[in-house]
């Protein structure tokens, strides 16, 4: 038996990146997995990939907003008519919104970044959390970022945004755990997606390979993460051995959150 068989797990932002690495996982684990994204042509890109690598899997897909309430209420009520049950929520859709200086920051791009990054993960909770209580089981793991644990200049938005998903998380967590309901945040450093692989192209066109090798430089791994390394602790946060590690933001980040100010100069 694997190990997700029989489980129903939400993955929003499924399209690509951290969402799709962790759908692909949970399906290739047995779960029925609901992938919720708000571009339907990735979204059925994704489904297409998942199904050539696990074509046993079970899937059912959700174009949706997850900064819209009644799109997200549409995506749990047709997971819960599909399935009869919610067993894991992984709220993984985000943006970053634009770098700027804190008083020169776009407030529409700030108010986008707000509603779907902290909006999105709460409108997730509130609609999930009823089925949960009714089954007496469940496990939520929210993303938040390295952006949720420190500052990162030019980010306001974005590290307000994450911040406020680690103050979810925990109080989800002090609230519904007497329901059986575990609730946890990932804080991912630089993870190689394919959104962060285009963005070394834009630093060294000619050879982002370096690029990435130079960021990757002052990690003490000295290398980047892979999605499929964070799929596997989002895993654990979604199964039932996950059973007294609650409210807490872990950082996925080969280690680097601990520097205190600059990291070191290269030996």
């Amino acid at each position: 038996m694997k190990p997700f068989e029989n489980k129903t797990i939400i993955v929003t932002g499924a399209a690509m990146g951290l969402g799709f690495a962790a759908a692909k996982y949970l399906a290739q684990q047995g779960a029925v997995v609901t992938l919720v994204d708000y571009n339907k042509k990735s979204l059925d890109d994704a489904k297409a990939d998942i199904i050539r690598s696990s074509p046993e899997a079970n899937l059912l897909t959700v174009v949706a907003d997850v900064s819209d309430e009644q799109a997200v209420k549409g995506y749990v009520d047709q997971t819960v008519q599909a399935t009869g049950r919610i067993d894991g929520l992984y709220n993984n859709a985000g943006i970053e919104g634009k770098q700027a200086p804190m008083i020169a920051y776009d407030l529409a791009v700030f108010k986008k970044v707000i509603d779907i990054n902290i909006l999105g993960v709460y409108f997730g909770m509130r609609y999930v959390i009823p089925v949960m209580q009714r089954q007496q089981f469940g496990r939520i793991v929210n993303v938040a970022s390295v952006g949720g644990i420190r500052g990162v200049l030019n980010q306001t938005a974005y590290v307000a945004s994450k911040h406020a998903v680690s103050g979810l998380t925990k109080n989800a967590a002090l609230e519904y755990a007497k329901d059986n309901i575990i609730t946890n945040a990932i804080a991912p450093g630089a993870i190689l997606t394919p959104m962060v692989a285009e963005a070394f192209k834009q630093v060294n066109p000619s050879d982002p390979k370096a690029a990435e090798k130079e960021y990757a430089k002052h990690n003490p791994t000295k290398r980047l993460g892979q999605p499929e390394e964070v799929a596997k602790l989002v895993a654990f946060l979604l199964s039932e051995d996950c059973s007294y590690v609650n409210g807490q933001t872990i950082a996925v980040d080969g280690g680097e959150s601990n520097y205190y100010g600059n990291p070191p100069a290269d030996e």
